[in-house]
């Protein structure tokens, strides 16, 4: 075992992994195993006839397991997008959570999850808007880590993003048509030949979870909604805007 500040990390080595092709990683994504136990899990993952994987798994106890070795590509994101990237599989770090799909999270298995993605988002620099789930990165196939899963209180420990909307947020939105909605999802990060309802549920499924609890509203853009896209489409212009500076920045030093 090896110690780290609030973790202990159990090796238990996957042989699915390969080199990540030249890229570095700028992605978290987060899932959930949907399996019964976290044995079960990582069992599945460690089978060298299933080609799947991940780098770690966080167990019902909050336990961390570890799999594959951050610098190689596990195989856990599946075809997927996000922000313009493709093979998120070469570009990420992908963390497995014991959890069937339709359970909450312990606490103490968030307090793990939390320690274990800010040492990641700290290690490779990963930006704010990067740090996703498997269902935004491919939402026409995958649901996970679920409308479940606390976002909000991830955000709140500087772990991702969550919108507040303001009255300029609302009114802004209030209008939008269809396409105006498609833009906003696109700008994002979603894939934008995937069917716009799908997309929404995706948003709405990691952005708006109270939502799932009148079906009929799911995968629909209301107010609610538009306004909270609104709000993340102006902090990632504020974001891409500090990152085109830092890029000009490096460039002006070499």
């Amino acid at each position: 075992m090896t110690k780290h500040p609030r973790l202990t990390f159990v090796e238990r080595p996957s042989p699915n992994f390969n080199d990540r092709k030249g890229e570095s990683v700028q992605f978290l994504v987060l899932h959930y195993t949907a399996m019964a136990t976290a044995e079960d899990a990582i069992r599945r993952l460690c089978d060298p006839t299933t080609g799947v994987s991940a780098h770690y798994v966080v167990g019902e106890d909050g336990t961390v397991y570890r799999l594959v070795a951050e610098e190689k590509r596990a195989w856990h994101a599946g075809v997927s997008f996000w922000d313009g990237a493709t093979d998120l599989n070469s570009s990420s770090v992908g963390i497995e959570i014991a959890n069937t799909g339709d359970a909450p999270y312990p606490e103490v298995q968030m307090q793990s999850v939390i320690a274990l993605s800010k040492a990641i988002v700290n290690r490779h620099k990963i930006r704010s808007f990067h740090v996703i789930g498997h269902s935004d990165i491919a939402p026409d196939r995958k649901p996970d880590p679920g409308e479940l899963f606390d976002w909000q209180s991830l955000a709140a420990t500087g772990l991702g993003v969550w919108p507040v909307p303001t009255q300029a947020d609302y009114k802004t939105s209030a209008g939008w048509t269809d396409a105006d909605v498609q833009k906003a999802l696109v700008k994002v990060g979603y894939r934008p030949t995937i069917d716009q309802r799908v997309l929404i549920t995706a948003f709405q499924r990691h952005f708006q979870a109270d939502i799932f609890k009148t079906p009929g509203k799911v995968g629909i853009a209301d107010l609610e909604t538009k306004a909270r896209l609104a709000c993340l489409v102006r902090r990632k212009n504020i974001s891409d805007a500090m990152q085109q500076k830092a890029r000009r920045r490096r460039r002006h030093k070499k």
